[in-house]
């Protein structure tokens, strides 16, 4: 429910204390106050929201999509409506978004997230959970996929992964969905609050297992924390934050985690393993790290008025949509700065696709092709240009590439451990014979995992 406001004649009898209190000098001895209790309501929306408790939109969804109704309910007097919009619905793409409180709550004491739903027609709805502040920073999402709808009222179960972490939680539940079956529909909420129900059991913990190639002085987050739980007799696959895991680094001088972060801290390998309270989970992320190079690459020379920059501190850079597209391509990178010089610093190097596609370049008039690149390890490196043509549009039927290997016998040359810059001749791209809608850069190894990459520009 919304806040209580005192009455009246509370109100006025605590103004005459006020008053007399400072006609008299009164004093208050602090000591004997006792601390404010912690805010522990269970409810976000039963016939009204809970307390301080309010709804807020993801970023692109249909704003108004949540209303409050009380011509369709589990129990009581109300329950929440949302609009999900169709395709193409000008209003919003999909509708989603957080019930937080200004007022944080301790939920210590409970082990679930409950809620009943309905909706007008059998459907998925695509996630549902809690934790989620809608700031961008909230430690300990969890959140259940895929949950089954029907034109039913059904209670719903999330439960909470380690309830001893929501000590200070603003995010209360969450949810987002799309369209089904090319259509918008309505789906209804009621009785949205935490409980203790003493029927989830068995968590078996589990994190993506991965090797990871780094510097030091990166960080890396972990992905893939998610836990099974047994509820009421049906196991339930709850997706959620690192946070809720308590990691152990097998080599604090390489990398230690803090926050479901691993901060790399010297060279060698470590290995990182969690749990979930008592319960190991399955799973261990390998780092290996590296120490960055020395210095920053030489500093271009090419005078501006003839360069098409994607990246240097020497030039202004036309537009890049990425740096890893998410096709996906098989690479991670990060932003780092060497000696006051910005560079790209790709690990887990397979092969990586820049894109900018939104504002392709025209490089007819261009000569060479240019980057400085690093790699601790590693015997060649692989640049492919590709060119969408005329029509702008990738596999539009005048798509052209062609890629290039670069080894200690390459001219130019690449040689690990040192800054090497491949200045290139455009001719030497024999099959791209377009260069007037580029799109796409793709850098590859087959063995150098890590590079470090600065100053990729065109230029005559």
């Amino acid at each position: 429910m919304r806040p209580r406001i005192s009455s009246p004649r509370a109100a006025t009898a605590g103004l005459a204390t006020v008053i007399l209190c400072a006609v008299a000098s009164c004093s208050r001895d602090s000591d004997t106050l006792s601390p404010a209790p912690p805010n522990d309501d269970p409810i976000v929306f039963a016939d009204d929201y809970g307390s301080y408790a309010t709804f807020q939109a993801f970023l692109g969804s249909k704003v108004d999509a949540v209303a409050v109704v009380t011509d369709e309910k589990y129990v009581g007097t109300s329950a929440l409506l949302v609009t999900v919009p169709g395709p193409g619905d000008p209003s919003g793409t999909y509708a989603g978004g957080a019930f937080t409180t200004s007022l944080a709550r301790q939920l210590t004491g409970y082990d679930a997230l409950t809620f009943w739903a309905k909706a007008s027609m059998p459907a998925v709805l695509d996630v549902a959970g809690l934790g989620n502040d809608n700031t961008g920073t909230s430690k300990y999402e969890a959140q259940w996929d895929e949950i089954p709808l029907t034109t039913t009222w059904t209670k719903f179960v999330v439960p909470i992964p380690l309830p001893e972490k929501l000590v200070s939680e603003q995010g209360l539940f969450f949810f987002a969905e799309g369209p089904e079956n090319g259509m918008g529909y309505q789906i209804w909420f009621d009785e949205i609050r935490f409980e203790k129900l003493g029927t989830i059991s068995s968590p078996r913990p589990s994190m993506t297992t991965k090797t990871v190639g780094t510097f030091v002085g990166a960080s890396v987050s972990l992905e893939g924390t998610r836990t099974l739980f047994d509820v009421g007799g049906t196991d339930e696959l709850i997706e959620h934050s690192p946070g809720y895991f308590t990691f152990t680094s097998s080599a604090d001088t390489v990398a230690t985690v803090t926050d479901g972060v691993i901060h790399v801290v010297g060279d060698g390998s470590a290995t990182i393993t969690g749990k979930l309270g008592p319960v190991d989970a399955t799973g261990v992320v390998t780092v290996t790290a590296t120490t960055p190079p020395a210095n920053a690459p030489p500093t271009p020379t090419v005078p501006a008025a003839n360069v098409i920059s994607l990246f240097s501190n020497a030039y202004s850079n036309v537009p890049v949509d990425t740096w890893s597209a998410n096709w996906p391509d098989m690479a991670d990178v990060a932003d780092a700065q060497f000696a006051g010089n910005d560079v790209k610093v790709y690990t887990s190097l397979i092969y990586a696709g820049i894109e900018f596609t939104t504002q392709t370049i025209d490089a007819t008039t261009m000569t060479h092709f240019h980057l400085d690149v690093w790699a601790p390890t590693g015997t060649n490196f692989k640049v492919k240009l590709v060119d969408f043509g005329a029509n702008g549009v990738y596999s539009g039927g005048d798509d052209r590439e062609y890629e290039l290997t670069f080894n200690a016998g390459s001219t130019p040359a690449f040689v690990a451990g040192t800054w090497v810059g491949l200045e290139i001749p455009l001719a030497n791209f024999v099959g791209l014979t377009t260069r007037a809608h580029l799109a796409q850069l793709i850098l590859s190894s087959d063995d150098a995992r890590t590079a470090y990459v600065d100053n990729v520009y065109f230029h005559k």
